[in-house]
């Protein structure tokens, strides 16, 4: 299948070619989620929400389970020391995978109370972990919590870990709660600004990085355009700083400056998150509701640890 594309700017043939292939390597799902490429043994990973499954995929391997029931788990991605980090979207939790197969809990608690619905998670070079916590697992149908109180009158952006050398704290700490409904949050390439987007308000807000790791005032970067399916959800930077994100139609492209260059449109039109993966992180890994898919791009993405 041919990749179709909408361009808003001379400048998106530079990132995106009309001709790469668009396969499915997987189908079946019910919520396709939480895309991370494990460098280390060249596996995709990624989560089936409502079918409560962790997936990974080799190339010319075929689909294996990680871990089924996943306690519904949503975004994931990995550390520097190579370990599987899961927003726990049911478990209403952040916790990891260990080398030994034992699972860490990282967060569950903010101020001695239930935090929401943990949602994305991005992990920083210091190993401070930050996480989005909108409340959708407390009343979407097929992927609700057992205890579906709410217990916080906000949704938060939250960080926890990393080097006491750098400032950093095991405590949670919360870094945000500007954004109505967090989603999606990524990092620009030199970590002095985090994207964070509102599903629910359709636009992406950015903030500052301090030096160890705290937020400065957000403000609007970038507003979703588009009649199609699909809403802001999973977002990534790639190597010069331009932010991809899920929207609808499939997936836009923004410059720093906010200026949307383009769009990839997606079969099925929702398309939910992708990632950066293979050996130069110019393939494109893409999850829908029912699907993934996988391209190729001309501008690799950040590398994850």
């Amino acid at each position: 299948m041919a990749l179709e594309l909408d361009s808003a700017s001379a400048g998106f043939s530079r990132l995106v070619d009309a001709d790469a292939p668009f396969d499915r390597i997987a189908h079946g799902l019910y919520f396709g989620e939480g895309p991370v490429w494990d460098r280390r043994t060249k596996q995709l990973y990624w989560v089936d929400i409502i079918g409560n499954t962790i997936w990974k995929w080799r190339p010319g391997g075929g689909q294996d389970i990680v871990m089924r029931p996943s306690a519904h788990a949503n975004g994931m991605t990995f550390d520097r020391e190579g370990r599987l980090n899961v927003a726990g979207w049911c478990s209403r939790s952040v916790w990891r995978f260990e080398p030994d197969g034992t699972c860490t809990t990282l967060a569950s608690h903010y101020d001695g109370v239930k935090i929401n619905t943990p949602n994305d998670i991005v992990v920083r070079s210091d190993g401070q972990v930050y996480f989005t916590d909108s409340a959708g697992g407390l009343v979407i149908p097929g992927m609700v919590a057992e205890d579906v109180q709410r217990y916080l009158d906000f949704q938060g952006v939250y960080r926890v870990g990393g080097d006491a050398a750098t400032g950093g704290s095991d405590r949670l700490q919360l870094a945000s709660d500007e954004v109505s409904y967090p989603n999606g949050l990524a990092f620009s390439p030199d970590e002095k600004l985090l994207y964070v987007n509102d599903t629910r308000q359709a636009y992406i807000r950015v903030f500052d990085v301090n030096a160890d790791g705290s937020l400065g005032p957000g403000r609007r970067f970038h507003d979703m355009t588009g009649t199609e399916g699909g809403v802001a959800d999973g977002m990534k930077c790639d190597s010069e700083g331009n932010v991809w994100c899920t929207g609808p139609g499939g997936l836009h492209v923004i410059d720093p400056s906010g200026k949307l260059l383009g769009r990839i449109f997606v079969p099925s039109h929702h398309a939910t998150n992708f990632c950066w993966g293979g050996d130069d992180w110019r393939t494109l890994y893409i999850t829908t509701f029912t699907s993934v898919w996988r391209t190729r791009v001309k501008l690799p993405g950040i590398p994850v640890w």
